[in-house]
């Protein structure tokens, strides 16, 4: 075919307007479509992309993304109206749209190393717009990564020598959620860090953080919380016992309305928790390996109390079971009563090979008495926790077996396993993971699997499924077979499943889709009615 005037811009040439790479797809929901964006270059720092969507039904739809980059700061914005779309819960045609923008201002007052001004937002008019147009036209750099939330914010970032200032607002919504509850506004919200000096012993911190909270349907909180911290450095004996100790404060102001954690008046607390640890690090050398011991051993104790969080999701795990703030409570409490947690991790490091490695931790944490108001899921609550562990076998670079679990004190139940298995040897490699939680943890069992094979340069198979168990039912199936080379990509697409959400129907389809490079992408059904009528 000749075109009279034709441009299509490349990193080789000077940049200029001209047609990008179209598109033909196909979706269960919208239908067959055509997509043919337009580059358009107003500036030397300005540009946009117009993309217009013809769809074999009556739906039309505008994209359009605007860039601009100074020398200070950039700006991007994506807008996008759908004209005539009709829902699978409504006979009604309607117009929908989104609307997605980012906006940097990186500016240099006076004593700061680093100052920067952010601006976010993020807004759509259907709950599931981005399940039903989830396009790859989208700029990663503002596309939410939550399909069922979106949040808009406005922040200002100071970095000094000596402190940090955090300091904006934001609304987030929950897409999932009822009209009246899928709001939270935080108005406004700071954070403030600043070193206080160091010493021969240790290092001081003081923290402050404040926001006022507004979220479900007339429940309010306020908090101005006030930290400061010492953390010793540490002290070795003669023998190699590694011994530090941190006092940490706290000062919370609070006032609530229709929240449980906070009274209607307001109110001053201070508390503070002591933190003594000591390690025993041993190394032993073997003919081609090294191996590394180390028990641990931490005491805790919280004179005061602490807000219920008794019904709050938290796990705990080998990563962070010696961190003061395991239960991720810091900003308003401290772990109530007086504990010990005492842990042991081994090592084996091949001298010759680091990919050959074995390594295995055990940790568990011993009470008083129990403390009701902790997290039940965390297990950590109790006189005696659950027994944490987690393993990693490195045969080599090709193989790695990870195990993480958690283990009730009678030694009778396993409330969480994860295992994750990954071989890779030449141009296969595939991944195997299992979950499974029980008891005072959740309810979750799941297996999935995740297959690549490359029989040559430019062939691929790719092969992916994930299965749950609680419900015995797997979730999707996704094998796809794929030709690459410099100008062409051609794959075949086996695509089931079984998830729905309102608009979104359970499907299963053969896809042919063909890519030609820089020219177009072309993406359709082999056979649309696998499904039938159902």
């Amino acid at each position: 075919m000749h075109f009279p005037k034709f441009f299509h811009p490349d990193p080789s040439v000077k940049r200029q307007s001209g047609l990008l790479k179209p598109q033909i797809n196909s979706s269960d929901i919208l239908g067959t479509s055509i997509i043919i964006p337009y580059f358009y270059v107003i500036s030397d720092n300005k540009d946009l992309t117009l993309t217009p969507t013809i769809f074999d039904s009556d739906i039309k739809m505008l994209q359009t993304e605007y860039r601009q980059k100074n020398e200070s700061s950039s700006f991007i914005a994506d807008i996008a109206h759908v004209r005539s779309y009709k829902s699978k819960l409504s006979q009604n045609k309607n117009s929908i749209s989104h609307l997605f923008a980012k906006y940097e201002l990186n500016f240099n007052p006076l004593n700061f190393n680093k100052s920067l001004l952010k601006l976010n937002l993020e807004k759509v008019s259907n709950d599931t717009y981005l399940k039903i147009f989830d396009t790859n036209l989208i700029d990663k750099e503002i596309k939410p990564q939550n399909q069922d939330s979106l949040n808009s914010e406005l922040n200002l970032y100071l970095n000094a020598d000596d402190y940090t200032l955090d300091i904006g607002m934001s609304v987030s919504e929950n897409l999932s959620g009822t009209n009246s509850d899928r709001y939270q506004y935080l108005l406004p919200y700071y954070s403030y860090n600043r070193s206080l000096g160091s010493s021969n012993f240790g290092n001081f911190n003081f923290s402050s953080s404040g926001y006022n909270n507004h979220l479900n349907t007339n429940s309010m909180q306020t908090v101005v919380n006030n930290d400061l911290n010492f953390l010793s450095n540490n002290f070795i004996t003669k023998s190699g016992i590694k011994n530090n100790f941190g006092i940490y404060f706290k000062n919370l102001n609070s006032l609530g309305k229709n929240y449980s954690n906070y009274k209607n008046s307001p109110q001053s607390e201070i508390s503070n928790i002591y933190n003594l640890e000591t390690s025993y690090p041993l190394v032993k050398l073997e003919n081609n390996y090294i191996n590394y011991l180390t028990p641990k051993i931490a005491f805790r104790f919280n004179p005061g109390d602490m807000k219920d969080y008794s019904g709050v999701k938290r796990a705990i795990n080998t990563d962070n079971i010696f961190s003061i703030d395991r239960l991720s409570i810091g900003g308003d409490s401290f772990e109530k009563g007086k504990s010990i947690t005492a842990g042991i991790n081994y090592t084996k490091e091949n001298i010759n090979d680091i990919n050959k490695y074995f390594s295995f931790t055990l940790a568990s944490v011993f009470r008083d008495k129990d403390q009701k108001k902790i997290p039940n899921s965390s297990t950590i609550r109790s006189k005696g926790s659950n027994i944490i562990g987690s393993a990693e076998y490195s045969l080599s670079d090709n193989y790695l077996l990870e195990y993480n679990f958690s283990l009730d004190n009678n030694f009778k139940n396993l409330e969480y396993s994860h295992v994750a298995a990954t071989f890779k040897k030449n141009n296969f490699m595939t991944t195997i993971n299992f979950i499974e939680e029980n008891g005072k943890i959740g309810q979750t069992n799941s297996i999935e699997n995740k297959t690549e094979f490359k029989f040559s340069e430019d062939k691929y198979v790719y092969f992916n499924t994930r299965r749950n168990r609680e419900t015995n039912l797997t979730e999707y199936y996704d094998l796809i077979y794929e030709y690459r080379n410099d100008c062409l990509t051609a794959n075949i697409k086996y695509k089931k499943t079984y998830y729905q959400d309102r608009d979104l129907i359970p499907s299963e389809d053969i896809l042919l889709s063909l890519t030609l490079f820089p020219l177009t992408t072309f993406e359709q059904k082999v056979n649309p009615n696998l499904y039938g009528n159902n």
